[in-house]
């Protein structure tokens, strides 16, 4: 993982434009690094765990930026799309994009359901619970990609309420891979990753 440093311009930046249009809450702002970009940062420990060199990757939800642009910027190989119907947002997105000069950064104002390319790897992060975000993502997956539901404690709760749409899509969860936030408290989180059969 990249360190903490290697993200200073982009956390000004990300700051300055949280500043205008409040993307996270003024409380989370101190811990931008360890709730979000940490956060976002965690799937290293699915390529570590699945060599794989997806050529593309689309955030569903992205709201501020979480994970698409840390990723974006940890990985320019990578071809990232942020995916939000809400224009302020993407906006805000495009602003960092553009100070920043992430090449390898997209953005997509539209819902999940107007999308019609196909990705090798699917993200999400805090948009809505498992049974309803796989719906949206399945159908956008390349044959050999991974869906990744970035996920907080109900993980194993909702994974079984996933069933029947993991079912009609002919996938299922192959890993759960934990993780901790580096904050004082315990803050155990979990990527999700699912496949088509």
């Amino acid at each position: 993982m990249k360190e903490k440093e290697f993200f200073n311009e982009y956390i000004k930046t990300f700051l300055n434009q949280n500043t205008k249009l409040n993307l996270i809450s003024k409380n989370d702002e101190k811990f931008l690094w360890e709730k979000h970009i940490f956060d976002s940062l965690s799937i290293e420990k699915f390529f570590e765990k699945y060599p794989f060199n997806p050529k593309t990757l689309l955030d569903i939800g992205t709201g501020g930026g979480f994970p698409s642009v840390p990723i974006a910027l940890a990985y320019p190989n990578i071809e990232v799309y942020g995916l939000d119907s809400i224009r302020k947002k993407i906006n805000a997105i495009e602003n960092i994009k553009t100070e920043l000069n992430i090449t390898n950064l997209h953005t997509i104002c539209d819902r999940a359901e107007n999308i019609k390319d196909k990705f090798d790897i699917i993200t999400s992060r805090a948009v809505a619970p498992l049974k309803v975000i796989t719906g949206y993502a399945m159908p956008l997956l390349n044959k050999n990609g991974y869906f990744i539901a970035y996920k907080s404690i109900r993980t194993e709760e909702e994974i079984k309420e996933a069933q029947s749409i993991l079912k009609k899509f002919n996938s299922k969860v192959i890993d759960i891979i934990k993780y901790d936030l580096p904050l004082e408290e315990n803050h155990t989180r979990n990527l999700i990753i699912i496949k088509r059969n």
